[in-house]
């Protein structure tokens, strides 16, 4: 009996070239792999739980309309990243509001390459939180900080820290250079160490608010 080859599983590029070939079977695949990680990703963006499943399922019709637009080997997260960015903020503007922002702790990479928690790239100060906060107090804070960001420097924190996307990968989502996607976090990265070290960081909880 002949030795079974095992099927290595195919890249996201390579369903959706399928796709756009006209394979629909491939479809279901491809909106499965994205289920739990696109979905947690508009959830932060809408703050709403409903919503983000409306942006999700929105967000794949648009994948099946727009495939004949899809580049075969262009890199498919972006992309597919981008159909649900652009979905989330039409969601967002046809309910007159912007997102409440209930994202989780971000993790960010330090100077050496290294993904920490977000919180702690953000610099001590006398003023701070107490030395006894733990982490999940510490969490809160950043998610607190990390809400009242602008939209435009929002949008870079939750591709880059919380999804982790690559800076060209996030340029890709938000159609810009990658030159202001760094701007833009470094950016949000400076008005995150004002709201950590200024004066609402006088008192621990303060800052959450």
């Amino acid at each position: 009996m002949a030795d079974t080859i095992p099927q290595i599983p195919e890249t996201d590029e390579r369903l959706l070239t399928r796709l756009r070939e006209g394979e629909r079977d491939v479809f279901g695949p491809l909106v499965r792999r994205y289920e739990r990680e696109l979905y947690g990703y508009l959830r932060r963006y809408v703050g709403d739980d409903d919503l983000a499943d409306d942006v999700f399922q929105n967000t794949f019709v648009q994948v099946f309309l727009k495939i004949a637009q899809y580049e075969p080997g262009r890199p498919a997260r972006p992309w597919i990243y981008a159909i649900a960015t652009n979905q989330a903020i039409d969601a967002l503007r046809r309910r007159g509001r912007r997102a409440d922002r209930g994202a989780d702790a971000a993790a960010a990479p330090d100077e050496d390459g290294e993904v920490r928690p977000l919180f702690e790239l953000l610099p001590a100060a006398d003023a701070g939180p107490p030395e006894h906060a733990d982490r999940a107090e510490q969490r809160a804070l950043v998610r607190a900080a990390v809400e009242r960001l602008p939209d435009l420097l929002r949008q870079v924190v939750l591709l880059a820290y919380f999804q982790g996307l690559k800076y060209k990968d996030v340029a890709d989502v938000l159609g810009i250079p990658v030159g202001t996607v760094k701007s833009r976090l470094h950016a949000a990265l400076a008005k995150l160490t004002e709201e950590w070290t200024g004066p609402k960081a006088e008192c621990g909880t303060r800052i959450a608010e």
